[in-house]
């Protein structure tokens, strides 16, 4: 790769793909050529959160005898589980998000992840990214190829990654927008230096696809600066804006409301690695489960209606061990509990193949097992939801589907 090539690369991946996601100029005017108007937002809880404590096996006193300081209490008891089916219950702290269930529009997949055994985050999370679980080979993230698997046309705001830097799940050929998040956002970024800007445009001179790109993304940055300081002057009142999840999904939604083209969006919340003190239901879990159900409710209203054709994904790398340790926390486990919310969802229902926690049905002798690949579920909802054809299907997940039972009733047809 010349030095040409290399910063043409760099450019698509950062500022020349850093587009507008208003309402306003020439992306905007693309969205009606694209094909379907569903969405995806995948929400990936780095440090992998206690799935058993998240939805809780409550009916199965084996739980309770093996969490016996970070266990939640029983439904029906003080500061007990939200009861969801009779033996599955929700966490305390995520009240905000009962009525989702309640209304059937939210769902989870206990027992699920991936078949990797790897209890490496960085690796393990790589492999969820990629779609490709110990396949190395695979360097692509599955979202950006399902960016193109989708029909076009494609506008550049299609795919949208919020954070400091471009996640590995959206790595690959096909551009993607990133923004950054919190405080972050609205700073400026070494592109739009002027001695920076100057060289780049001294670069991009041409008439090549490459360089009307880069300049349409230039222009259409420069639109969305100028929104998001508008947007964070009228939000912050002259006070700071306080940083959390809640003002991020806030920021998303937004977003996605004023702009028909985004269909696919990512972000990533972490802080979900309690080996030590964990909680029950209150501690340490809890505050961040707190804000994590406030966040998803402040997501949802803020989509308003687009929330019928949407379905948001929440997923972590693997689950934690079943007993608890000697600090009160949970070590690196296996197996965990995928969250699916939105319009297009059969909610009000648990759904997997539940293996049990005695002894020999553990992974391991120490974990919740995986019953059903991650891959299943990401699956289910590419051809369900999207419309995905198996075609496009093998072309995002090039390793296959994995195992798992039939989640065809995930989805509404």
């Amino acid at each position: 790769m010349n030095r040409r090539e290399f910063l043409q690369h760099a450019a698509l991946v950062s500022g020349a793909t850093l587009v507008a996601l208003g309402t306003r100029g020439w992306a905007a005017r693309l969205s009606d050529a694209i094909a379907g108007n569903r969405r995806l937002i995948v929400i990936f809880l780095r440090g992998a959160v206690d799935g058993l404590n998240v939805v809780v096996p409550y009916a199965d006193d084996r739980y309770y005898q093996a969490r016996p300081t970070i266990a939640i209490p029983k439904s029906g008891q003080d500061n007990g589980a939200l009861d969801l089916d009779g033996y599955f219950g929700l966490h305390p702290a995520l009240a905000a998000v009962l009525p989702l269930w309640q209304n059937k529009s939210m769902a989870f997949v206990q027992a699920s992840g991936s078949p990797d055994p790897n209890r490496s985050h960085f690796e393990a999370q790589a492999y969820m990214e990629t779609g490709a679980p110990g396949d190395t080979a695979v360097s692509s993230g599955w979202m950006n190829r399902l960016l193109g698997a989708l029909p076009g046309p494609h506008a550049p705001t299609e795919a949208l990654s919020l954070g400091t830097a471009l996640p590995r799940i959206f790595t690959g050929p096909n551009p993607v927008s990133n923004l950054p998040l919190g405080r972050n956002a609205g700073h400026p970024m070494p592109i739009d230096r002027p001695r920076v800007a100057d060289a780049f445009d001294a670069l991009y001179q041409g008439n090549t696809m490459v360089d009307q790109v880069f300049h349409q993304g230039q222009q259409a940055r420069s639109e969305l600066m100028m929104d998001l300081q508008q947007d964070m002057a009228d939000s912050y009142n002259g006070a700071p804006s306080v940083i959390g999840f809640a003002n991020d999904t806030q920021r998303l939604a937004k977003l996605m409301a004023g702009d028909a083209s985004i269909r696919l969006a990512f972000l990533s919340v972490g802080g979900w690695d309690t080996h030590v003190s964990e909680g029950s239901a209150q501690g340490q879990l809890a505050n961040h489960l707190q804000a994590l159900g406030q966040g998803l409710a402040a997501l949802i209203q803020g989509l308003g209606s687009l929330y019928q054709d949407s379905v948001i994904l929440v997923m972590s790398e693997f689950g934690r061990t079943f007993r608890e340790n000697g600090n009160a926390g949970t070590d690196h486990g296996h197996g965990n509990v995928m969250w699916l919310l939105g319009g297009q969802v059969n909610g009000g229902k648990v759904y997997g193949d539940w293996p049990g926690l005695s002894d020999d049905q553990l992974y391991q002798n120490r974990d919740l097992a995986v019953t059903t690949d991650f891959r299943q579920v990401i699956g289910t909802l590419l051809s369900r939801h999207l419309r995905l054809a198996d075609a496009g299907l093998a072309q995002v997940f090039p390793d296959g589907l994995g195992a798992g039972v039939n989640l065809s009733a995930l989805l509404k047809a």
